[in-house]
């Protein structure tokens, strides 16, 4: 009698959560996509792919676990740019306090990664990019030192990719604030260049509409847009975190 393919763990995405209606339409793009992506890649035992919230929004991180099988072994992938508290603490409680009831540990976060700089590279292009504009890097912020260095870690890897200057501004938590660092941009610039921001946030809303209010002369859109399929490179960045985290597990 032949053995079964034993079945992966189960991939347990978890987002910030937001009110935004697009901006819950753009994250449920990436966990509908990352749902087809692993059963291409699982086909003869596709793993059970949940979606979860660690704030704003139901279900949770401990209603979305206890969704599975009872004992199903789980990764739960940070749907978050940068290791902060929330992935720090609030998930890292929320893994330990699952670990009685199943194998279960937690993935890293999603950044920084140089294919999330292709995909700002791409929407500053989007956004109509000019040879003489300044590139500021808006990013969402922490009181968490890691998940701040890691977004300055992103703006030199969009640095990198797009052959620009990048400086960066906070929208919380963190120095400079994006409209100061606006502001600094466009000192001593003229009446030439433009100020552009380019927009390290998952999905539109709360602190994408302080991007688009910061005052740039431009503001391009989030990673995730609510009427587009979302960027491959996303869709590998969970997959290859869930993979590292089931070696790990097993």
């Amino acid at each position: 009698m032949m053995n079964e393919t034993p079945r992966p763990p189960a991939l347990v995405g978890i987002s910030h959560g937001t009110s935004s209606a697009a901006g819950r339409a753009a994250v449920r793009g990436l966990h509908d996509a990352v749902a087809a992506a692993v059963g291409t890649r699982h086909p003869d035992a596709p793993p059970s792919v949940r979606l979860g919230h660690v704030d704003v929004e139901q279900p949770d991180v401990p209603a979305t676990l206890a969704s599975l099988e009872p004992g199903e072994p789980a990764v739960v992938v940070p749907l978050l740019l940068s290791a902060g508290y929330h992935v720090h603490v609030d998930l890292a409680e929320a893994v330990d306090a699952s670990a009685s009831d199943r194998p279960v540990t937690l993935a890293g976060a999603l950044g920084p990664d140089d294919r999330l700089a292709r995909v700002l590279v791409r929407r500053l292009a989007e956004a109509g990019l000019r040879d003489t504009d300044r590139i500021v890097l808006a990013v969402a912020g922490s009181s968490d030192r890691r998940a701040v260095d890691d977004c300055h870690d992103m703006a030199g890897r969009l640095a990198a990719a797009s052959g620009r200057e990048v400086s960066i501004g906070f929208l919380s938590a963190a120095e400079p604030r994006l409209p100061d660092a606006i502001a600094a941009a466009r000192t001593g610039a003229g009446p030439g260049p433009r100020v552009v921001v380019a927009n390290y946030l998952l999905a539109p809303g709360y602190f994408d509409d302080l991007a688009q209010a910061a005052g740039a002369d431009v503001t391009a859109r989030p990673l995730l847009v609510a009427e587009e399929p979302p960027p491959r490179e996303l869709v590998d960045l969970v997959l290859d975190r869930y993979a590292a985290a089931s070696a790990r597990l097993r």
